[in-house]
């Protein structure tokens, strides 16, 4: 059936966590996931096709929905630049036109189920406890968790250890704040002596440091996992390989070739594609039928408070099935859409405070996250501090939260108290 694109509208979102990880998600900065934007594509045979996009961390914004206009989906489906909401509700579109599931317009399909991740982000012990006990009661096998040196990394993971069945694994991303080979050999060598379930740790150390992390990956046994792109395959290859699979994520297009590559050269690897349940539904697509896309995907529908999907992606197994209906293969709730719409998403939050405590008791004050994250990616405080813990201070209308909190403004503020 040949149809054209006749109509492009953008909806924003604000869809909130649930309540168990909102305050956590608002304590690291990105309680502005919340923000959705839907793209819904309207062709002239009156067939619908739907994308999402996280505003403020999807790999691409939707910019120019024009250009789409009078051409049909297939034409410009590919082409990532269209930003994520709209090549998706391309796709979306063109599967239904098709009358096929949308995994037929990429490839040959090669598996019916796919590995997927629990994910959160950086919290305490104490709530990843909690949020281990949600991933397994919800069918998944594995989690993927931040790890930090403002929290107990240990306990962390003793806790998820000790309450997750035999067969659970856990997948450790460290963003680099490990800084360098001489730090992390020895804390990944305590954790995966003392913790069997960890399975992969993700960027222990800087990405682009080529020989520390060829030096670091023959020190360890468990897997290391590195986005792809900051040192090219090739390179990796010859110096005797710096990881041991990848991290992707995207456009289609990027993805698909990424996958190619991934294959050609027998590395494993896992989609990391963050967003509500249209985002789900199409990396399950993608998963179908790129080969080495064998480590579980990570997505975080499961933190909304709606996926904004008619139906619950089911996970039975640490595993969840391809769609099989045309395009995305999945029910929009337009309910949902309308409940959840505005017209511009407002993130701000009351005035609080970071407090690092260390076992050593020393006290570090911040006035954002983005200071935390400068101040110990920079390595200024040992890594393998075993006992920190972190708190989010309230405004208490005080004078010594107001001159803390006007210092640490200034730059973290260190004390013994």
């Amino acid at each position: 059936m040949s149809s054209k694109v006749k109509k492009v509208e953008r909806y924003t979102l604000l869809v909130p966590f649930v309540d168990r990880v909102r305050r956590e998600m608002e304590r690291a900065g990105i309680h502005t996931w919340s923000e959705l934007e839907l793209t819904r594509v309207e062709t002239d045979a009156g067939i619908v096709g739907w994308g999402e996009t996280i505003q403020n961390y999807t790999w691409g914004r939707v910019k120019d929905e024009d250009r789409v206009i009078g051409k049909t989906p297939f034409e410009l489906m590919w082409d990532d630049s269209l930003g994520a909401g709209l090549q998706m509700a391309l796709f979306d579109a063109a599967g239904k036109l098709a009358g096929v599931p949308l995994y037929r317009l990429l490839g040959q399909k090669c598996r019916d189920w796919c590995a997927v991740s629990f994910w959160d982000h950086d919290m305490s012990p104490e709530k990843y406890e909690v949020e281990a006990r949600t991933a397994v009661e919800l069918g998944y096998t594995c989690i993927k968790i931040k790890t930090r040196p403002w929290f107990d990394v240990r306990e962390t993971i003793r806790r998820i250890s000790d309450i997750t069945p035999d067969h659970f694994r856990i997948d450790a991303d460290w963003n680099a704040f490990l800084n360098n080979a001489s730090n992390a050999i020895p804390v990944l060598r305590e954790l995966e002596e003392t913790f069997p379930k960890i399975k992969i740790f993700e960027d222990p150390i800087n990405r682009d440091d080529a020989s520390g992390n060829r030096y670091m990956r023959t020190q360890i046994r468990t897997a290391i996992a590195h986005h792809y792109g900051t040192i090219g395959p090739r390179e990796g290859v010859e110096m005797g390989g710096v990881c041991d699979g990848w991290v992707v994520g995207g456009g289609v297009s990027r993805i698909c070739d990424q996958g190619a590559t991934a294959a050609a050269m027998n590395m494993p690897f896992f989609l990391q594609m963050v967003g509500g349940g249209p985002t789900t539904a199409l990396s399950l697509h993608l998963s179908a039928v790129l080969k080495q896309a064998q480590w579980p995907t990570i997505n975080c529908h499961e933190l909304y408070e709606h996926n904004l999907l008619k139906e619950r992606i089911e996970v039975a197994g640490g595993h969840a099935r391809v769609p099989e209906a045309p395009g995305l293969g999945v029910e929009m709730d337009e309910d949902a859409i309308e409940r959840y719409r505005v017209e511009k998403a407002n993130h701000d939050l009351p005035r609080r405070m970071i407090k690092v405590t260390r076992a050593s008791g020393l006290n570090v004050y911040f006035a954002n996250t983005r200071q935390k994250w400068v101040f110990f990616g920079d390595g200024n405080l040992p890594v393998d501090d075993w006992g920190s813990s972190t708190e989010y201070m309230e405004d208490d209308g005080s004078e010594g939260f107001e001159e803390l909190y006007r210092k640490a403004s200034d730059g973290p503020v260190l004390t013994r108290e």
